[in-house]
């Protein structure tokens, strides 16, 4: 795994894509400094994370576009699989190979609040909580996009897919007000959630029973409170999608609630999708 990421690694900074990761975070991290803490005056640094949050979306699609698509185009990944090492390394390493990119900036930023005590009282402990949450934001986020450059062997689409779908996260809690919250309306878009579970396992396992029996364990439940207790899907689509927010769950810091639920759901992600990833390029070998 340590061959891996060193390798990995240096390919960012042998190119541009290292540099200009990191540039164009600094960039509007001391722009929105400036722009808050200096000129506005206001001595929470926080705020300037929840301002700049937004850039995810942009330099994200960028950073994890090449990290398997690339293998694939170039057909590399075939020395992958010979590799004497699990896949699960081989994803860890060129995983950490990004977290590691995404940590020198916010090192850097780490200074900004000792920086700014120097004008003023500063709430280290927000500062901090937030900045850890701002990267854990990234570090879940870079895991979705690995697993979205598994998916495919052309940078652009995987780039493309990538900022469609965090445009889609960012905005998510703006779109629960358009889903349906009636009973009948609820179980219909779970049920039609439920089969695309099932057809996505089945993509993922080429098996048909695994992806029957994750279907079943998604649909009786729901039936079963439709029987029972209906009203409970009463809204429940509408509060399910917001939870699946990563740009939300990361606001709750911005107002100095340091929300333990927050990081187990940002670590949760990076699990999950990591795993996803692996079965990924799995199939691909045994394909």
């Amino acid at each position: 795994m340590k061959a891996i990421y060193e390798r990995e690694l240096k390919a960012y900074f042998q190119g541009v894509t290292g540099y200009l990761f990191i540039a164009f975070v600094l960039l509007f991290a001391g722009i929105y400094t400036m722009a808050i803490n200096l000129f506005s005056g206001y001595p929470t640094f926080s705020f300037v994370l929840g301002n700049m949050s937004f850039i995810f979306i942009i330099v994200i699609p960028i950073l994890s576009m090449r990290v398997i698509a690339e293998e694939r185009r170039q057909r590399t990944d075939q020395l992958l699989y010979a590799l004497p090492m699990s896949m699960y390394k081989i994803v860890m390493g060129k995983y950490l190979a990004m977290v590691t990119v995404l940590a020198i900036p916010c090192a850097v930023m780490a200074t900004y609040p000792l920086i700014l005590s120097a004008f003023g009282n500063v709430n280290f402990f927000v500062s901090y909580a937030s900045l850890f949450a701002f990267f854990l934001l990234g570090a879940a986020l870079l895991a979705l996009g690995m697993f979205i450059s598994s998916l495919t062997e052309n940078q652009v689409v995987s780039a493309a897919i990538c900022f469609l779908v965090m445009l889609l996260n960012y905005f998510i809690s703006v779109l629960t007000g358009f889903l349906p919250k009636s009973t009948t309306g609820s179980f219909i878009v779970l049920t039609i959630a439920a089969l695309l579970i099932g057809l996505f396992f089945k993509w993922m396992t080429k098996d048909i029973f695994v992806a029957g029996l994750a279907t079943l364990l998604c649909e009786i439940p729901l039936i079963s409170v439709l029987i029972f207790h209906k009203e409970a899907l009463s809204g429940l689509v509408p509060q399910i999608v917001g939870k699946l927010s990563l740009f939300d769950r990361f606001y709750t810091f911005i107002d100095g609630t340091c929300d333990i639920t927050a990081f187990v759901y940002f670590i949760s992600v990076i699990a999950v999708f990591v795993y996803f990833t692996v079965q990924s390029l799995e199939r691909r070998r045994w394909n």
